[in-house]
């Protein structure tokens, strides 16, 4: 227990964890089926293109889905990518600026222009009125990100997009398992797209997927993800190396069987957050919608410097001392990075307000099966101390050598 402020370790005090406790450390589910699984992939001898286990795991990402076809790939990104390119988009195409990098970097990857829009302040999803202002005679499609595993808004950008002409795909990637009005997440639009990266809910350490109910576009991206092949050996369009390994969908199957489990786990972690930090005034934890709701993989707070005391970046400083591996997600808006702050309009402060208010206020806690109701007690004991004494905090965190004091317990590859 915290007996006061000197306690903290910013002030040289023991940090209250060691192991840290990180956001995104990888869920993992029984070891001994993925080590049979395993044990059938090498006696096979069949360790890739499209074995048998790739296939029963496009089943069952198809299942939780809703959707008739799956096509799992490497990354979550190369899925976005054969998305877009199966899609046959060309030109502009509309997207968050309140994302990933990579929702951005797949449109400009593929040679097209991404048109970066800002997002409702609430949701942090696209906002379906801001992106048909955005639409002109160069637009092809619109690339809309399910924000932390929260359905964006499905219908009225399906809307805007039928009433332009436009291709809607959805960057699903933390949103598996999510439901959008009663249905899953992942028929809407031309495609939706999936990632099993080791720190997402369902993960096949490294991974992917498309999912369509649009026969050709998942034929194309079928082919595209094996270079062009269709058939035996006819290579009928331009095509890269995309496929998911045998190794990897064993990974996804044992998740997958372990996914209720993760779930469960993950609603009750929100809970407890949400119980304990409820009598801090400036932080409030982002909630659920129960129309559609998240797969709860993310718990995300909203600071607020003036009721709290302490900037979001001044109270990510003092968790990190302790061990508390919170992260900015996502920070900076993507108008904000290299790539894309020169280009038109993007440098533009006045066209981003929403995005620079969230990618300035919002922290991601740790969260997932690695964590306990003790570990996020004590989470919230630390923010409680440091907001009670937040002008002391706030004046540690300004004195030359803080860099250092924030990042005592910092460890860095294990989780993002």
């Amino acid at each position: 227990m915290l007996g006061d402020v000197r306690d903290l370790a910013i002030f040289n005090g023991v940090p209250e964890f060691d192991p840290p406790r990180y956001v995104g450390l990888p869920n993992v589910g029984d070891r001994g089926a993925l080590f049979t699984l395993l044990d059938g992939v090498l006696d096979r001898r069949w360790l890739s293109n499209g074995g048998p286990l790739v296939q029963e795991f496009e089943r069952k990402v198809a299942s939780v889905a809703g959707v008739r076809y799956c096509v799992a790939t490497a990354s979550g990104t190369v899925a976005l990518e054969l998305a877009i390119r199966a899609a046959d988009l060309s030109g502009e195409v509309i997207v968050p600026a309140f994302t990933f990098a990579a929702t951005v970097h797949a449109v400009r990857w593929m040679g097209l222009t991404p048109v970066l829009c800002d997002v409702d302040p609430e949701t942090g999803n696209l906002d379906p009125a801001q992106v048909a202002a955005r639409v002109t005679a160069r637009t092809s499609g619109i690339v809309a990100a399910h924000l932390w595993g929260r359905p964006c808004a499905v219908t009225e950008l399906t809307d805007v997009a039928d009433r332009h002409g436009l291709t809607l795909i959805f960057d699903a990637a933390q949103a598996f398992g999510a439901r959008y009005r009663g249905r899953p997440v992942g028929g809407s639009g031309v495609a939706e797209v999936f990632s099993f990266h080791a720190t997402k809910l369902v993960n096949a350490f490294e991974g992917g997927a498309v999912a369509t109910d649009d026969r050709g576009v998942a034929a194309r991206v079928r082919a595209m993800h094996n270079f062009g092949i269709v058939g035996d050996d006819e290579v009928a369009l331009t095509g890269t190396n995309g496929k998911m390994s045998e190794a990897a969908a064993a990974m996804g199957l044992v998740s997958l069987a372990a996914m209720p489990s993760f779930v469960e786990r993950e609603r009750h972690n929100h809970l407890r957050y949400r119980q304990v930090l409820a009598g801090l005034p400036g932080l409030t934890l982002l909630p659920p919608d129960p129309d559609s709701p998240p797969s709860y993989h993310y718990v995300v707070v909203r600071v607020d410097r003036d009721r709290l005391g302490l900037h979001r970046d001044e109270l990510m400083a003092v968790l990190r001392a302790e061990g508390v591996m919170a992260r900015r997600y996502f920070y900076p808006g993507c108008h904000r990075m290299a790539p894309y702050s020169t280009d038109t309009g993007a440098a533009d402060d006045a066209a981003f307000p929403h995005t620079d208010a969230l990618a300035d206020s919002l922290l991601t806690l740790p969260s997932g099966m690695a964590v306990d109701d003790r570990d996020i007690g004590r989470i919230a004991e630390l923010v409680g101390v440091a907001a009670a004494h937040a002008p002391a905090v706030a004046a540690r965190l300004g004195l030359p050598g803080q860099d250092e004091a924030a990042e005592r317990g910092q460890v860095i590859g294990r989780g993002t």
